[in-house]
């Protein structure tokens, strides 16, 4: 599925509230200032899923996505490692970057990853009502383009492409490297879309 430069500005613009509402959640629960870029939406054929998601070892938050539709996809809240202990030593109050994730790491990983994307989907659910409910999250700390590939495989539909919201967030002056990511199945992506194209039409 192709989106053409209006459904690509629709989305893009989705993708800005979404980011927006979860930078502020994570700032609210860090009682730190947050601060986002304008995410960079791509709709990235799997094939070149490489050129995007490197190797480098990093943790993935996993859900999948429920609500209207039974198996939607996934969406990942994705870090590199090292920005992992950056995030987690600011939550945890730590300050050794060169230790290794333990089971606080994990815990906080995935609370920070749940609060994420459930802001995410409440401000998207907002905007296009439609709900998508994030499932209970699932933690991966492996080399990063083996988990997505791995993902992908479970899929209950065949996927040709995935949209990547590639946002970056600085938090206390550290440079956080991280991405939501949304992998919807075609069913669930041609739905957003629809309901985008509505809401852009002339009255």
């Amino acid at each position: 599925m192709k989106l053409s430069a209006v459904q690509t500005d629709a989305v893009q613009e989705l993708g800005n509230i979404g980011a927006a509402h979860a930078a502020t959640t994570l700032s609210q629960m860090l009682m730190s200032p947050v601060e986002m870029s304008v995410p960079q939406i791509k709709v990235i054929d799997i094939s070149q899923l490489g050129q995007y998601i490197g190797e480098e070892s990093a943790a993935l938050v996993v859900f999948e996505l429920q609500g209207e539709i039974p198996h939607g996809g996934y969406i990942i809240f994705y870090i590199t490692r090292a920005s992992a202990v950056r995030l987690t030593n600011t939550m945890l109050g730590l300050t050794d970057e060169n230790r290794p994730l333990n089971e606080m790491d994990e815990s906080a990983l995935l609370e920070i990853g749940n609060i994420m994307v459930s802001a995410f989907l409440d401000a998207t659910a907002e905007l296009l009502g439609f709900i998508m409910l994030p499932s209970p999250p699932a933690l991966t700390i492996d080399m990063a383009h083996a988990a997505m590939e791995s993902l992908i495989a479970q899929m209950a539909e065949e996927v040709d492409e995935v949209i990547l919201f590639s946002t970056e967030l600085v938090c206390e002056e550290h440079k956080l490297d991280s991405d939501i990511i949304l992998m919807p199945e075609y069913t669930t992506l041609t739905k957003i879309v629809g309901l985008l194209e509505n809401m852009i039409k002339p009255r």
